[in-house]
């Protein structure tokens, strides 16, 4: 009785809290076992700043959770990529447009643009963080502007005019690293296919890649678990009982280790890791998965 009693207390443990990376001889909490009874509801992560609001220094130029309500036109049709210009009695000319912290189809413009000429070299996300910030100082100095690393109308002029219109492949790729060839063992059936060389997911049904996203893992000492498993339980609005942390679009895998959409993976991507869970950044991507995965699909987790 005493054992079955222990089983059930371990049982009420489960969730991935995201943790920085850590290097030799620092040390970490194991990862949970155990999946956790009915889930308590809870908000998904929370919404994006509005594009005035400044980001924590650190912020790195991941997804936030969801996408703009509409993304530029390739072709200059319907909605533009260019920032509203100030109105005639609005404020000066010299204002900024965009800046550390926004999020719009704006910004993934800005990006795609700064790609073309060499100063961004990552997909669009949509998020303006350091990495954006960055690039368009560069941008600035090299023109003689000046170099804040905020996008003032002159900058995006100058921008405009060094660069052409980007296409939807451009300002919307499908990932940020390159899908990884699949595993022998995703090629039939419905199937979970996750990389970690490639830090890769790619939802495959009889060997066709359906949609992919990129993804993120556990550390050296919460290590996200290899091989073949299945699906055996969803939890849309899920909280993790043991970090008290939301893991919304849980897919559970093996024991409490799940697939799930963290707010940590879309602010400050790859600089921190997971206590064994596959963190996925796209909010939009993996409400998509969520909605598609059944229970018993196979799921795996390959080098």
């Amino acid at each position: 009785m005493a054992a079955v009693s222990a089983l059930a207390v371990a049982a009420l443990v489960t969730g991935c809290e995201p943790v920085a990376v850590q290097g030799a001889g620092s040390k970490a909490a194991s990862p949970p076992h155990s999946p956790p009874p009915a889930a308590r509801t809870a908000s998904a992560a929370a919404p994006a700043p509005p594009p005035t609001t400044s980001a924590p220094a650190d912020a790195d130029d991941a997804k936030p959770g969801g996408e703009p309500s509409a993304a530029p036109s390739a072709t200059g049709g319907g909605t533009t990529d260019e920032p509203p210009e100030p109105g005639p009695r609005t404020a000066p000319a010299e204002r900024v447009l965009l800046r550390p912290g926004s999020h719009s189809a704006h910004v993934r413009a800005l990006q795609a643009r700064l790609r073309q000429t060499g100063y961004f070299g990552r997909n669009p996300t949509g998020f303006y963080g350091d990495v954006t910030a960055g690039a368009v100082r560069a941008f600035q100095t090299d023109r003689g502007l000046p170099a804040t690393g905020s996008t003032d109308l002159t900058t995006w002029r100058a921008l405009l005019s060094a660069t052409r219109a980007p296409t939807p492949d451009e300002l919307d790729p499908p990932t940020e690293r390159p899908v990884a060839a699949p595993d022998e063992r995703c090629l039939t059936g419905r199937v979970l296919c996750i990389s970690k060389r490639s830090r890769t997911l790619a939802w495959m049904i009889d060997g066709r890649v359906v949609s992919a996203m990129d993804v993120r893992f556990g550390s050296q000492y919460t290590p996200t678990r290899e091989g073949v498993f299945a699906v055996y339980w969803k939890s849309r609005h899920h909280v993790s009982t043991l970090y008290d942390t939301p893991m919304p679009y849980a897919l559970f895998f093996s024991g409490g280790q799940a697939v799930h959409f963290s707010a940590d993976f879309a602010a400050n991507g790859y600089g921190g890791a997971s206590h064994g869970c596959v963190n996925v950044r796209d909010e939009k991507k993996i409400a998509a998965l969520f909605a598609q995965v059944r229970k018993d699909d196979k799921v795996v987790v390959y080098r």
